[in-house]
C-alpha cells in the first residue's frame, strides 16, 4: 500500500510559493503543487480566479472566526474537504464496480 503514496511523482509534494492580495494586502503563500492543484479546481468550479478563491475564502473565515492562526492549515484543510464532498458515496463506489 505505502508504494501508491511513496512511489507518486515528487512534483505533487514539491513546495511553490504564490504572492496574492488577501483583503488589500499583498503576501506569499507557499503550499506543496497537489494543493495548488486542487485549490486551482475550486476556484474554477467557482468561475474565478485562484487569488480570487483564497480572497474570498479569508474574507468569510475573517468574519465566521476571526483572523486563522494558520491560514494555510486552514487551505489544506479546505482542499480535502473539497476531494471529500467531490467523491462518491461509498456504496455508489461499490454500485459501479
Amino acid at each position: 500500500m505505502c508504494h501508491v503514496f511513496a512511489g507518486q511523482d515528487p512534483e505533487r509534494y514539491a513546495s511553490r510559493t504564490r504572492r496574492l492580495r488577501l483583503n488589500g494586502q499583498s503576501t506569499s503563500i507557499r503550499l506543496e503543487n497537489a494543493y495548488w492543484d486542487t485549490l486551482d479546481q475550486i476556484a474554477a468550479r467557482d468561475g474565478v480566479s485562484t487569488p480570487m478563491f483564497i480572497s474570498t475564502l479569508h474574507s468569510e473565515v475573517l468574519e465566521l472566526r476571526g483572523e486563522p492562526e494558520n491560514f494555510t492549515s486552514l487551505l489544506r484543510c479546505a482542499c480535502l474537504k473539497f476531494i471529500e464532498i467531490s467523491r462518491p458515496e461509498p456504496a455508489a463506489a461499490f454500485a459501479a464496480e
